[in-house]
């Protein structure tokens, strides 16, 4: 329905039905103040003298709205408030909107309202009406945060289904999916791994060592050791999104050299700040440095690391017999990584951007 505004001037002789005419007659010097109130505008006439209460008074003798409950806004002045206000000070031959309503009518309203609640009470309810919640303001999405977290991310993910309840590796899975801090990460570095594999741990554990996570191709496929050995749980979290940080170091670096320590403690650090969920703090209250310089860093004792190559594989008692049998497990880790490194600067280290993997001793 579409309201249109009627004029009613107030001197003259046929106003509107059921209105009450103000006593005062039209003089020729009178000043024309124009009332817009409920889609009609009146025309009241008011010598030059006379201040905004003059206005308000002959609003009330004609629309039984007393001043107490009038509002009057006026371009340019917003709401009168001051009744001293001579009307000459008014912008000439603009409309003033009435806000307001007669005490018959707030009483009126007031007495459904009170119905409305004896009404409630004679159904059993209780107590103060509550009004009606308001929904909760939705989240504003970022189409680009959005397109990036589609993208930059683990594409699918695959349980072994023939191991038990591969439902469960599911939704261990998702979550390392869905880490804020894992998301971040690849969100702003732009890796896009299309599948993350649960990995069979009796298929890749010898007497020497145990693969904790497998990076086929730079990213092509990352595998991870999820399940504790005996099949009947799951590793410990913090130690399994090491290992996928680990393993998304070998996008970008094959060989577990200095370069790639340094990504890795970087990473780490972005990670925890990234963790919503643990307060912005990285895991533990402090970050996996690599101790011993950055070469042994992401492994707990004992573990130590296939490398990052197609072919080439470093594993506790691989390769030959070490020297130093009586020496403990981080000391003889070191000098395997130091001869591994001696070879390298000799030109006999392996080099390939095939798989990288976190292995760990049994």
């Amino acid at each position: 329905m579409t309201m249109v505004d009627h004029d009613v001037d107030i001197a003259t002789p046929q106003p509107p039905e059921n209105l009450s005419l103000p006593s005062n007659p039209r003089n020729g010097d009178d000043i024309p103040i124009f009332i817009s109130h409920r889609s009609i505008t009146y025309t009241f006439h008011l010598p030059p003298t006379s201040t905004v209460s003059s206005l308000t008074a002959l609003i009330e003798s004609t629309l039984s709205i007393p001043p107490a409950y009038q509002k009057l806004l006026a371009p340019k002045f917003g709401i009168l408030k001051d009744p001293s206000l001579p009307i000459t000070s008014l912008p000439t031959g603009k409309k003033l909107t009435l806000m307001g309503s007669s005490p018959t009518e707030v009483a009126s309203v007031q007495e459904a309202s009170k119905n409305a609640k004896s009404n409630i009470r004679r159904l059993g309810g209780k107590g103060n009406l509550i009004p009606a919640a308001r929904p909760a303001p939705r989240a504003s999405i970022d189409p680009k945060r959005a397109h990036d977290d589609a993208v930059y991310t683990f594409l699918e993910l695959r349980p072994l289904r023939y191991l038990p309840n591969p439902e469960k590796s599911l939704k261990y899975l998702e979550r390392v999916r869905d880490d804020p801090g894992i998301r971040a990460i690849m969100r702003k570095y732009k890796w896009t791994v299309p599948l993350l594999l649960e990995m069979n741990p009796v298929e890749h554990t010898t007497h020497e060592s145990k693969t904790l996570g497998l990076n086929r191709n730079k990213g092509e496929i990352i595998e991870l050791r999820i399940r504790t050995d005996d099949y009947g749980g799951y590793r410990d979290y913090k130690t399994v999104r090491r290992t996928v940080v680990h393993e998304l170091c070998h996008n970008v670096y094959s060989e577990h050299d200095r370069d790639f320590w340094d990504l890795y403690k970087q990473l780490e650090g972005e990670v925890g700040k990234a963790d919503w969920s643990q307060g912005g703090n990285s895991l533990g209250g402090e970050y996996y440095e690599p101790p011993g310089g950055g070469y042994l860093g992401g492994m707990e004792e004992g573990e130590v690391d296939k490398g990052g190559w197609q072919g080439g594989e470093w594993v506790l008692g691989g390769e030959g017999t070490m020297e130093g049998e009586g020496l403990s497990r981080r000391e003889v880790l070191a000098r395997a990584v130091e001869q591994r490194m001696k070879r390298q600067r000799g030109g006999g280290g392996g080099a390939g951007a095939g798989e990288g993997s976190s292995s760990g001793s049994p």
